[in-house]
C-alpha cells in the first residue's frame, strides 16, 4: 500500500492521499520533587499542585506511625491529581466507543495498467509487439456512514475506491460486519466518494458545523492506518483555510482543508476528525511528508463541503456548481498592496463583471470588494472562487461588499455554470 505522492515546489514537502490512522499519546503532568534536605515533622515548602514533597524515613519508632500517614495522605493526594486526568481521558474513550459503529473500514482492489511495447531489431518501437496488461493492487481506507435523504450512505475519499468495481469493493463495520456497496458516485474537484450501502438501520455519524472550528480545538482521528482498522489518534486544529496543496491528483480544485497534528498515516482515507463532542468536523485526505508516514501535519476536508458534494451526488447525481459571474484581482492580497505592519487586506476585489450574469442583475459593480458570502468570511480571490462554486442554488444568497468605503448588503440568485460540460 503505497500512498500516492508528489513534491511541492514551494516547501519540498510531499502532500499524500492516506489509507489510515494512528494511536495518539497521552497527555502527562509532572510535579516538582519536595526539599530532600526537610526534616520529618516540619511543615514542606509549599511546591503548587501537581508537587509531591517526598517524606523523610523516621529516625526513630516514635515517628513512624507519623510517617506512615504522611505517606497516605500524599497517596490520597496524587489520587486526586490522576482523577482529573482519568476523567479527561475518560471522556475520549466514550466518545470513542460511540463514534466507533459509524466509522467502516475500506479495502479497494484495482486493476493498474501496466504497458509492455517490444521493439524492432533497429530500436525502434513496433505497434505490433505491443501489449496493454493490468496488475492486480489493493488499497485499504476508510469511510463515515452518515444520514442522506433518509437513507444510510458511507463518505470517503474518491481516492480510496476509484478504479474498482463494486464487487471488488470491501466495507466493513466495526463489529466486522460487512456491508455491500450498490453504487458509488464520485467527485475529482473535490476528491469525494459516497458509496451507496442499501442500508437504513445503521448508527449515523453527527455532524459539526465546521465554520466553527478553530484553531487549538482538540480532535480525534479514526480510521485504518496501514491497514489497521479502526485505530484513533488524538491531537489538535493546527491551521483553517490550506488551499493550493499539490496532491497526487490535479482534479482537486476545490480546497479549504482543516490541518491537524493528530496523527494520521496511510490508510486514513475518508476517515473521520471527530471533536470531543463525538460529531465529524472533516473527513481526512491527505499528509504532508518527506518520509511516507505521520510528522504531524495532516490534511482533512471540511465536512460541510464534504456534505454539501455528498447530498449532491446522492440527489442529483453529479456536482452541479455555481457560477456568480465576475472575475477578480488575483494581486488584490497580496504583500505589494500592503505597507509594513498593515493587516493583510481581506475580500476579493472585482474587476469584471460579465454580461447577463447573476452579478450583473444583482448589482455588483467594477471596483467592488466582497467581504462576505452567504456568511462566510472572504479571505481571498481564490476562495470567493471556491465559496461560490459550493453554494446551493434556488435561494437567495448574501453578499456583503465594500463599495467606495461603505459597507454594502445585496441579494443574487447563482445559476449553474454556463457550458459545464
Amino acid at each position: 500500500m503505497s500512498p500516492r505522492e508528489n513534491s511541492c515546489t514551494s516547501n519540498a514537502k510531499f502532500y499524500r492521499w492516506l489509507w489510515s490512522i494512528a494511536v495518539g499519546t497521552p497527555a502527562f503532568f509532572s510535579g516538582t520533587i519536595g526539599n530532600p534536605g526537610s526534616t520529618f515533622g516540619q511543615n514542606p515548602p509549599f511546591l503548587g499542585r501537581g508537587s509531591i514533597p517526598v517524606p523523610v524515613a523516621p529516625a526513630n519508632n516514635n515517628e513512624a506511625s507519623s510517617y506512615a500517614r504522611q505517606r497516605d495522605e500524599q497517596y490520597a493526594q496524587i489520587a486526586q491529581e490522576v482523577d482529573l486526568i482519568e476523567r479527561q481521558h475518560s471522556l475520549l474513550r466514550r466518545v470513542v466507543r460511540l463514534v466507533s459503529p459509524t466509522v467502516v473500514h475500506i479495502e479497494a482492489i484495482k486493476d493498474e495498467p501496466v504497458s509492455e511495447r517490444g521493439n524492432s531489431s533497429n530500436g525502434q518501437s513496433e505497434s505490433r509487439g505491443s501489449k496493454s496488461e493490468s496488475r492486480k493492487i489493493e488499497e485499504a481506507g476508510s469511510g463515515v456512514i452518515v444520514s442522506i435523504a433518509g437513507g444510510n450512505y458511507v463518505i470517503t475519499n474518491r481516492h480510496v475506491v476509484h478504479a474498482a468495481t463494486l464487487n471488488n469493493l470491501k466495507v466493513e463495520t466495526s463489529d466486522g460486519m460487512s456491508l455491500k456497496p450498490s453504487r458509488v458516485w464520485e467527485d475529482p474537484s473535490t476528491d469525494i466518494a459516497v458509496i451507496d450501502i442499501n442500508r437504513s438501520n445503521l448508527p449515523c455519524a453527527r455532524l459539526a458545523d465546521s465554520r466553527q472550528v478553530e484553531m487549538g480545538d482538540f480532535v480525534f482521528a479514526v480510521g485504518s492506518p496501514f491497514g489497521l482498522n479502526h485505530s484513533v489518534s488524538y491531537g489538535i486544529i493546527s491551521a483553517k483555510g490550506r488551499r493550493n496543496l499539490e496532491l497526487g491528483s490535479k482534479a482537486i480544485v476545490y480546497q479549504d482543508f482543516i490541518q491537524t497534528d493528530a496523527a494520521i498515516n496511510p490508510g486514513n482515507s475518508g476517515g473521520p476528525l471527530m471533536n470531543l463532542r463525538g460529531e465529524v468536523v472533516g473527513i481526512n485526505t491527505a499528509i504532508a511528508s518527506n518520509s511516507g508516514g505521520n510528522e504531524g501535519i495532516g490534511f482533512s476536508i471540511p465536512v460541510n463541503l464534504a456534505m454539501t458534494v455528498a447530498r449532491q451526488l446522492v440527489e442529483k447525481g453529479e456536482l452541479q456548481r455555481s457560477y456568480l459571474g465576475v472575475s477578480v484581482e488575483r494581486a488584490f492580497n497580496t504583500e505589494s498592496n500592503t505597507r509594513p505592519g498593515d493587516p493583510r487586506p481581506r475580500g476579493a476585489f472585482v474587476k469584471v463583471i460579465k454580461p447577463n450574469s447573476p452579478a450583473e442583475l444583482a448589482g455588483l459593480k467594477y471596483g467592488d470588494v466582497i467581504l462576505e458570502f452567504d456568511g462566510n468570511q472572504v479571505e481571498n480571490d481564490e476562495h470567493l472562487v471556491q465559496l461560490v462554486g459550493l453554494t446551493n442554488m434556488g435561494r437567495p444568497v448574501e453578499v456583503i461588499l465594500i463599495r467606495e468605503g461603505k459597507q454594502m448588503r445585496i441579494l443574487v440568485e447563482l445559476i449553474p455554470v454556463p457550458n459545464v460540460h
